[in-house]
């Protein structure tokens, strides 16, 4: 099976904040919409390789979800991330057979501000160093627009990589082989990588303070992500809102 890098969740206090500050930071941004059930709204950060960040905030207090969680004990920042299957009910039994702890096709989706309904499958996994996925039912380029969007004045084109900290990199590793099937990931020593479409991904157990920071305090998961652009700097986390974020040439 083939995944794409679908986008990157970024959870945040206030979303009319985050989204000023990443338009301070050169990002052109996208208002999202709210959420089936009205729990949760978003604004997208979309890139000309067709994925994007998403900053989502709550409108009321969500107990049972981890990332809701996760921001009101640990603070903004990274929450997880997506991948998008060629074919949610095809690759979900794929991955089962592999030996996957999955949960799911779950509906999902949210409405737009101009009022057009987008609908999705969730597939999620059992363990936060894995990604879960989103297949869109409604066509994509209604979730994630083409465009002018895509174009960011401070150069930024894409993910480069993805860096993942996890407790023990071969026990995630032998995850993602079942999730991405054999062949998919080369692991060895401390660190094991995959190419998902053009980004590349890597998972590694805590290789400095801030990522052994973020493993104690947020869990398995995204740590640091690097883009694509026409610079090479570190972006400042109090306008990224906690998420450690880098641009490359």
């Amino acid at each position: 099976m083939t995944f794409k890098l679908d986008h990157i969740v970024i959870a945040v206090a206030d979303l009319d904040q985050a989204v000023a500050d990443y338009r301070r930071l050169g990002f052109t941004v996208y208002p999202g919409g709210v959420h089936h059930g009205g729990v949760s709204h978003n604004a997208l950060v979309i890139f000309d390789d067709g994925c994007y960040f998403e900053l989502i905030a709550w409108l009321k207090p969500a107990p049972d979800n981890r990332w809701h969680e996760v921001l009101k004990k640990a603070g903004e920042g990274f929450v997880d991330y997506a991948l998008l299957p060629q074919d949610t009910e095809r690759d979900a039994a794929a991955a089962r057979s592999r030996g996957l702890s999955i949960e799911g096709p779950i509906p999902g989706g949210r409405l737009r501000l101009d009022g057009k309904r987008l609908d999705w499958q969730i597939v999620r996994p059992h363990t936060t160093d894995l990604p879960f996925w989103c297949g869109d039912v409604t066509p994509r380029v209604l979730r994630v627009p083409d465009g002018d969007i895509r174009t960011h004045p401070n150069g930024a084109r894409g993910v480069e990589r993805l860096r993942i900290v996890v407790k023990d990199v071969a026990v995630s590793a032998t995850r993602y082989i079942a999730l991405l099937g054999p062949h998919s990931v080369s692991a060895g020593g401390a660190v094991a990588t995959m190419q998902i479409g053009p980004s590349i991904v890597e998972v590694a157990e805590p290789w400095d303070a801030l990522s052994l920071h973020l493993l104690e305090t947020r869990g398995e998961g995204v740590a640091s992500l690097a883009l694509a652009g026409d610079d090479v700097k570190t972006l400042d986390p109090a306008l990224t809102h906690g998420a450690a974020l880098s641009m490359t040439l």
